[in-house]
């Protein structure tokens, strides 16, 4: 089955031949490496490139493992493309696994990486380098200090509803409810029954994502890793923080004395889950202030499907995992995602005037647009309808404002101009955002 990522290879089309590195990361398992290998690579034969000119490094596999030496690299891939008249392709998989070594001649200085290999190698006029990886900080962070500004980032998500409905078909409503339960990760459309998706789901964890963890970052509590990983996944959508998630811990696993875990090393660990990929931090941003609040912030995981799988498959709150799959969705539509909040005039119980803080879910930025977005799973009273209709009344602006729903089918927009909106519609709208 293939799996068309458009918007992935679009991006990658567009970048070709402009004399930087094209840098792809994401998660883990969701897709890099089909998306270069295969669909890139495809485009590239249909369109009269000889295969040979295709040169693939795969870090991850034995056969390659001594191009985790930066030298080692840099020197092969010269002796294929130096001198030669023709253009070539390098395509590197799961650059994060790259060794640094030592300098021949200065052994006593900086280690030689792989970003001194890269960019030696995209001096060559007659070579694409594209690259993957699964490390934010190694690959993000330090991308314009170490390839000297001159790198693209395509960041790849797990599947998007629209990616799973094309290749799924059927009822819609169905698709979803799978989607909602099952997630994005690519390989779940090839398992054959629930079982065998909900064991490769939590393998995942146990087998991929807490092992590299545990090796890239030498890891000294692993209980506590896990900790972190059950309580941000059981708490999508939660407001938290590292200071609180130590103190759940603390309590939950009964440590005292030296076994207790501090803030910092939490706070330390959740950016390691966030390096990899598995988590986002969202903040929170006050829209007539026009500033953010250090903490709490919310953390929305990388993959519904993950999550669930996390915990067991329990916990199927779905106001939670409908607004982290609607969080996804703009992440995957390359919006800049924060919490809005916005102050509203009322009285306290003792009659007298107060500012009290109200939520707007999502405001989505893209391009100099702006969005509000509250997601919504059903809006049956009206308690529940005041509260997603009053916030976004008080942000003061004209900027668009959504309702994303799962109780209605058609989308409507009420009489201040809010549309309201089914999930399932917002999902496959791409003009909407």
């Amino acid at each position: 089955m293939e799996i068309r990522r458009d918007s992935y290879l679009n991006q990658i089309r567009q970048l070709a031949w402009d004399g930087q590195v094209k840098v792809i990361t994401g998660i883990r398992r969701c897709g890099k490496s089909y998306l270069l290998r295969t669909l890139y690579r495809n485009y590239l034969l249909e369109h009269g490139v000889d295969s040979r000119n295709i040169i693939t490094i795969e870090m991850d596999l034995a056969r390659d493992i001594r191009f985790r030496n930066p030298l080692e690299l840099a020197a092969h891939v010269r002796s294929m493309v130096e001198n030669k008249s023709e253009k070539y392709y390098l395509f590197i998989d799961e650059i994060q696994m790259s060794d640094e070594v030592n300098n021949p001649y200065n052994p006593d200085g900086k280690k030689i990486s792989f970003y001194d290999a890269l960019n030696d190698l995209k001096e060559l006029g007659n070579l694409d380098i594209y690259v993957t990886g699964s490390n934010s900080k190694m690959l993000s962070s330090d991308i314009l200090t170490e390839f000297r500004g001159r790198s693209d980032e395509i960041r790849v998500h797990p599947l998007s509803f629209a990616e799973y409905y094309s290749a799924v078909g059927g009822d819609m409503s169905e698709a979803f409810e799978d989607y909602a339960f099952y997630g994005g990760m690519p390989l779940i459309l090839s398992r054959p029954d629930d079982e065998s998706k909900m064991t490769y789901l939590k393998s995942l964890f146990s087998e991929v994502y807490i092992k590299d963890i545990v090796e890239r970052k030498k890891i000294k509590r692993v209980d506590v890793l896990s900790g972190i990983l059950d309580l941000l996944c059981s708490s999508v959508g939660s407001l938290t923080n590292p200071n609180n998630v130590s103190n759940s811990i603390n309590s939950v696993q009964k440590l005292k004395g030296e076994n207790r875990v501090s803030q910092n090393t939490v706070a330390a660990y959740m950016d390691h889950l966030e390096d990899a990929f598995l988590f986002s931090e969202c903040k929170r941003y006050d829209v007539k202030g026009k500033s953010y609040f250090d903490f709490p912030n919310k953390y929305y995981c990388e993959d519904v499907g993950l999550r669930n799988a996390r915990i067991g498959f329990r916990q199927q709150e779905l106001t939670h995992i409908m607004e982290n799959i609607v969080y996804n969705e703009l992440a995957i539509r390359r919006c800049s995602v924060d919490i809005g909040l916005v102050y509203s005039l009322e009285r306290s119980k003792a009659g007298n005037p107060m500012q009290a803080p109200r939520e707007i879910d999502f405001i989505a930025t893209k391009g100099g647009k702006k969005v509000y977005i509250q997601s919504a799973y059903a809006m049956e009273t009206n308690e529940k309808i005041m509260s997603e209709v009053k916030p976004l009344s008080l942000t003061g602006d004209s900027f668009p404002k959504i309702i994303v729903r799962h109780d209605i089918r058609r989308r409507w927009y009420d009489e201040n101009g809010v549309l309201n909106i089914n999930i399932i519609d917002f999902l496959l709208d791409k003009e909407l955002i």
